[in-house]
């Protein structure tokens, strides 16, 4: 079975609020015939849009390829958190892989946040970036940490944007006795990933990319030139960025046994008052929690309430989406038990062993950027910028990321899955007991 294929419509939005709320650009074309680049980048995403953007800006000819739309796969259907840092806190970074490159990977990370609220101000003010975090404790033995972390980065950092949150600023804020404490991190916030999506896709196009839709790569082959093959074209590429992330497949099998798909799910609520709004989540701020299987949520512009819970693992996405994620939902907000869901859609998103992404240089002129782990809004927009350096011969900055390592998963890509649901479980049952 195609992943690609597996739970989606050729080249339709899958019904979310994401697409119901925004106008798709295009649509594109599909590839066809014998064409030539500087630079082919395949994926639409938020890696692909931002690579291809900044290789044009360069002066680079590209192409931009996707099997299905613009915004398509995960970056048109997450949950718009804009997280700081990087996917794994400081003092683990610091311990992977030292003191002085866990400060420059922070460095990184808050580029990537400026970027990417620069990027939405410019081409997407529609996408409405909101500020602020929201950090939860679901158990009582998480919010020392929760202090001591925000301690250590205004200290180590002089990052002073995070303060924590007693369990009575932390109810008054989410309205739920769920969370025992936590944190609120200003440096980073929310927006509709879906606009933010096309408004790269607009201005790519404008700086004179040529993006084609329905246009699924089967082979890539290395060389000076790089051919890529679709079902109608030939392309032939100085350059190739791979972007694909948890919609890979089987194009490239090493990066495949390093970044994993798996799937996670959103539901969106009626809209509700924004006085009502107010008693769940205080001043517009985004949450997400502690549990190892991450619940997040925050509010639309329009007041729905859109949470995200519950993964699957495996190609196919269960029958009733809405049935799975309102189990966590009102696990939270129990008061919501009357609540009438109007949308509910899923989406692969790649996944590494540590959850840092993978980058790596895969051929002279083949580049692969993916494997966010939940963490790719801001860091999938800067590793598009980061491949168009490298590829303009700046690569210090894509080597910095590329030297994070990634182990493959165990199994390889036969017994990935297995192997994973099983230590699922087990971190499912350490969030219940």
């Amino acid at each position: 079975m195609d992943i690609l294929y597996a739970n989606d419509r050729t080249g339709e939005y899958p019904r979310s609020w994401y697409a119901d709320s925004a106008e798709a650009p295009g649509p594109y074309p599909e590839a066809a015939g014998d064409l030539t680049c500087d630079a082919c980048v395949i994926g639409a995403g938020f890696t692909g849009l931002s690579a291809a953007l900044h290789l044009a800006g360069r002066g680079y000819d590209v192409i931009l390829l996707d099997a299905h739309r613009v915004g398509w796969g995960a970056s048109g259907r997450n949950g718009g958190q804009v997280g700081t840092g990087q996917r794994l806190d400081q003092e683990d970074l610091e311990k992977m892989v030292g003191l002085d490159r866990a400060r420059a990977l922070w460095d990184l990370a808050q580029e990537s946040v400026a970027l990417t609220r620069a990027l939405a101000a410019e081409h997407a003010p529609e996408a409405g970036f909101a500020p602020g975090i929201i950090h939860a404790c679901h158990r009582t033995r998480y919010v020392p940490h929760a202090a001591h972390y925000a301690e250590k980065m205004a200290r180590d950092y002089g990052y002073d944007l995070i303060r924590p949150l007693d369990r009575e600023e932390m109810r008054h804020m989410v309205g739920s006795p769920a969370y025992h404490g936590g944190d609120i991190d200003m440096g980073g916030g929310h927006l509709h990933p879906l606009r933010y999506a096309f408004g790269l896709a607009r201005a790519a196009a404008a700086k004179g990319v040529r993006i084609f839709e329905g246009s699924k790569v089967t082979e890539i082959a290395d060389g000076a030139p790089a051919q890529v093959t679709t079902a109608r074209a030939r392309i032939s590429a100085g350059h190739v960025v791979l972007a694909c992330n948890g919609y890979l497949g089987d194009l490239n099998r090493h990066v495949a046994t390093r970044v994993m798909p798996i799937n996670n799910f959103i539901v969106a609520t009626e809209p509700m008052t924004a006085e009502a709004q107010e008693t769940f989540i205080r001043g517009n701020h985004a949450v997400a929690d502690t549990k190892f299987v991450i619940n997040y949520f925050r509010f639309s512009d329009d007041h729905r309430l859109l949470f995200g819970g519950a993964e699957s693992y495996g190609y196919r996405f269960p029958g009733d989406i809405a049935a799975l994620v309102r189990k966590p939902m009102l696990e939270i907000y129990p008061q919501l038990k009357d609540a009438t869901i109007t949308h509910a859609w899923g989406g692969t998103l790649g996944i590494t062993m540590n959850r840092m992404p993978h980058f790596e240089r895969l051929a002279g002129n083949i580049l692969s950027a993916s494997g966010y782990s939940g963490h790719g809004v801001a860091m999938a927009t800067l590793g598009g910028k980061l491949a168009a350096e490298a590829i303009a011969g700046q690569a210090e900055r894509f080597d910095l990321m590329a030297g994070v390592p990634t182990r493959p998963f165990p199994g390889g890509i036969a017994f990935r899955w297995p192997l994973l649901v099983l230590a699922m479980v087990w971190f499912s049952l350490r969030d219940k007991l």
